[in-house]
């Protein structure tokens, strides 16, 4: 990979586009967390949303929490069009997949509404998926599914809220019968994007599907 300035601080000794002292600022995500969903809890143990209401993806990985200075670089990339962030961004991903080593037979991006992706331009999600898929020599797909329908913006809603906004947003056009899936997305906060895919894929008979994000945001439990 060329060295190129890091586009938090402008250093031009950085890696993957991003220095070492600003790599060291990035908020990591703690060792004990649930296994499921990832909410921090005490020895790791699974949460109680997931021992109550267990979502249907079977593991959410996330290298690091949606802080300063990450969620920064995020908002830029994915709002603000600044393209050139990608390279950085994918980068952490492919770092904490290198390190995980995992195995699936598709990669696939949440997708996103027609009306959304042309007021966007692009699906950020499809270049961390992309970058995913070439680092653990899996396939991957933009078209295995789609978005049914523009739903309503998840971080402006409740969990509750989530959780409907997104119930049938989600299709898939074919049989999926013993697959392991990944899907990737920038942020997961309280899953239900996540899970409602994840279950749209297991109706189609994936065997397992993991959720694979950048940073993990927390929301209110309500």
């Amino acid at each position: 990979m060329i060295n190129q300035h890091c586009v938090l601080c402008g250093d031009a000794r950085a890696r993957e586009g991003l220095c070492a002292d600003c790599r060291a600022m990035l908020p990591r995500m703690p060792d004990e967390r649930c296994p499921r969903c990832a909410e921090p809890t005490i020895g790791g143990a699974v949460c109680g949303h997931c021992q109550r209401h267990p979502p249907a993806f079977d593991a959410l990985h996330a290298p690091y929490l949606f802080g300063y200075p990450l969620n920064g670089l995020i908002h830029a990339y994915k709002y603000g069009r600044r393209l050139q962030l990608a390279g950085a961004l994918c980068g952490l991903l492919t770092e904490f997949a290198r390190c995980q080593a995992p195995k699936y037979d598709f990669v696939i991006p949440v997708p996103l509404a027609n009306e959304r992706l042309a007021e966007r331009g692009f699906n950020q999600s499809s270049e961390l998926a992309k970058a995913f898929a070439d680092t653990i020599n899996s396939r991957f797909s933009d078209n295995l599914c789609w978005r049914k329908c523009n739903t309503l913006p998840q971080a402006s809603l409740g969990r509750a809220e989530r959780l409907r906004n997104v119930r049938h947003a989600f299709g898939v056009k074919r049989r999926c019968d013993g697959l392991s899936i990944a899907i990737v997305d920038d942020v997961a906060t309280s899953g239900a994007t996540l899970s409602a895919l994840s279950k749209m894929m297991k109706k189609q008979g994936a065997k397992r599907v993991d959720a694979w994000v950048l940073a993990r945001a927390f929301s209110p439990k309500t």
